[in-house]
């Protein structure tokens, strides 16, 4: 009779921890691929942590198209990475990709009412030129985007300053600040004024969307059919086509959720690749 010999257990816990290894290695390395800025500002009530993505193949001297990604309420500068996996989408596309902290309730407003909440200000006068002067940008093709609260602060910042970007999105944005009356920590950061104020106006996207009349840019937003933000981005469509504008609007099925995003954001992207200088 022929004895079997009996496999030990060391090939196979050497196997386990191989694959264990290789596991922490590709999570450790995944954790670094980005680059974290801290910013203290007057313009903050608390510092601001800002992840950065680059393309992982070297470029040498070559300039890159840069892209600002907003977050939405609640969320922190990791939220677009654990939607996207914003390292993979640098690599493909060879953008980079910068992820400020809209410090949860911000929505990216001069607030009226508190003056260490100034986060338009410290966007333009601290943020953009810190990393325009670290990374290798391509001044011609600066981008910005976000979702939710994010959406309509990118828009928002868009507007207040189109000359410095090549174009914007927005993904399921809150367009229309009133229908966020007493929701979102918006009312806080307006001051809480009452419902009829005309406040809810002067910072909204849909309302301040005619100053891009006469500067030819092209933008792009989105927004899934069953989002409470839908009939606001359609009512921003119908103003946007009475007035003209180089607005690309994508309607699909979809909800205010993660799911939405990781679609919409692909699409944005592309969006954003064929408009490259």
């Amino acid at each position: 009779m022929i004895k079997k010999k009996r496999r030990g257990l060391w090939p196979a816990m050497a196997l386990n921890l191989m694959v264990l290894l290789l596991c922490v290695i590709g999570w450790h390395a995944d954790a670094l691929a980005q680059e974290t800025q801290i910013y203290s500002s007057e313009n903050l009530p608390r510092p601001d942590t800002v992840w950065v993505f680059k393309p992982q193949k070297s470029t040498g001297d070559k300039k890159l198209p840069l892209l600002f990604l907003l977050h939405g309420y609640g969320g922190n500068y990791k939220q677009w990475h654990s939607i996207m996996n914003a390292q993979q989408y640098a690599d493909e596309y060879g953008f980079i990709i910068v992820c400020p902290d809209g410090l949860f309730s911000s929505w990216y407003l001069n607030s009226p009412a508190q003056p260490h909440l100034q986060f338009e200000r410290f966007f333009f006068d601290e943020l953009m030129p810190d990393i325009r002067s670290k990374y290798p940008v391509d001044e011609k093709n600066i981008f910005i985007s976000g979702l939710s609260m994010g959406g309509h602060g990118a828009l928002y910042l868009f507007l207040k300053k189109p000359a410095l970007f090549k174009s914007a999105g927005s993904t399921s944005g809150g367009v229309r600040l009133s229908d966020s009356f007493g929701k979102y920590g918006l009312g806080e950061v307006l001051g809480n004024p009452p419902a009829d104020s005309p406040l809810w106006d002067d910072y909204s996207v849909i309302h301040q969307i005619a100053t891009l009349s006469d500067k030819n840019k092209p933008f792009i937003f989105d927004c899934g059919a069953g989002d409470p933000f839908y009939a606001a981005n359609n009512a921003l469509k119908a103003k946007c086509d009475s007035l003209h504008l180089q607005a690309t609007y994508i309607s699909q099925p979809g909800g205010h959720n993660r799911a939405y995003w990781t679609q919409s954001i692909r699409q944005q992207m592309n969006f954003f690749k064929s408009h490259l200088n």
